[in-house]
């Protein structure tokens, strides 16, 4: 035969799937970097808050691992512990971690500025709302709890704990498609600000979109951001789109805000036949 038969989705997106710090919620993602210099400096460790995020965007116990393959942070290790931190050591760190960052998440659940404003779009498409994090069950729930308050309340949320593995691997958003009810993969968008995100929404075939300046990748304040020049700014989204793109992101914007337009040329892509 010349031809062979190729099938191709035209249905549209029919769900977007959001991270949670440094995306929706935590403009900067503090909350698990001011937890994890905490925690080394409780186990005789002093790492810098650019060594916490480190690995930013995976299961916090992969987190942890990230932290402590460091060269500066195995040496500090070894300095004080006289061996370099083995699987123990890991799930010693893990243990003291959870309840330091469940105690502390929900003071972090405040919505990055134009959240509440691009779910209503999102809604108002008939599209649902999913939502894959870092963040284990327990510190979720303490999480989302603080952020319906805010009135943000995804419709699904799936946590690491919730799967056989965290982000890079693909199976939380393959569990958000039963969840919400979603197929093909190709009707979801992955929306997040660290590569891990990217990784995870490539992984499992969706469109992805990176978020370059209110989480990981700059790492400011709100406060400290509105104080930079718009050079600065211009270069911080020069570097981070460089690498959100390297990584084989879709699209990248500054922020949640920014994420209305780009859903609507992804969802014109997929109603033309276009795939990820």
């Amino acid at each position: 035969m010349t031809f062979r038969y190729h099938r191709s989705y035209i249905g549209g997106v029919q769900a977007v799937i959001l991270d949670w710090a440094g995306t929706t919620v935590d403009f900067g993602s503090f909350a698990p970097t001011a937890v994890f210099v905490r925690l080394f400096e409780r186990h005789g460790v002093a790492i810098t808050p650019a060594h916490a995020r480190s690995g930013m965007g995976l299961m916090k116990k992969d987190h942890l691992r990230a932290i402590l393959q460091l060269p500066e942070v195995r040496a500090a290790w070894e300095a004080v512990h006289g061996a370099p931190a083995g699987d123990a050591d890991v799930d010693r760190l893990y243990a003291d971690f959870e309840p330091l960052q469940i105690d502390v998440v929900a003071d972090y659940a405040r919505p990055i500025p134009g959240l509440l404003e691009t779910v209503a779009f999102i809604r108002s498409r008939g599209w649902k709302i999913g939502t894959t994090t870092g963040y284990t069950r327990p510190m979720m729930e303490a999480l989302a709890q603080a952020a319906r308050a805010y009135g943000y309340e995804p419709d699904a949320i799936v946590t690491p704990s919730d799967a056989p593995a965290g982000r890079p691997y693909p199976w939380m958003c393959y569990k958000l498609a039963i969840d919400l009810q979603v197929y093909p993969m190709a009707a979801m968008v992955k929306v997040g600000d660290t590569l891990p995100d990217v990784e995870e929404g490539l992984n499992a075939g969706m469109w992805t979109v990176g978020v370059a300046l209110t989480g990981n990748m700059v790492g400011l304040s709100e406060a400290e951001f509105a104080q930079l020049s718009a050079e600065e700014v211009a270069a911080l989204r020069r570097e981070a789109g460089a690498r959100f793109l390297t990584a084989g992101a879709h699209y990248v914007i500054d922020s949640i805000a920014d994420l209305p337009p780009v859903l609507e040329r992804i969802d014109a892509r997929v109603r033309n036949g276009e795939e990820p």
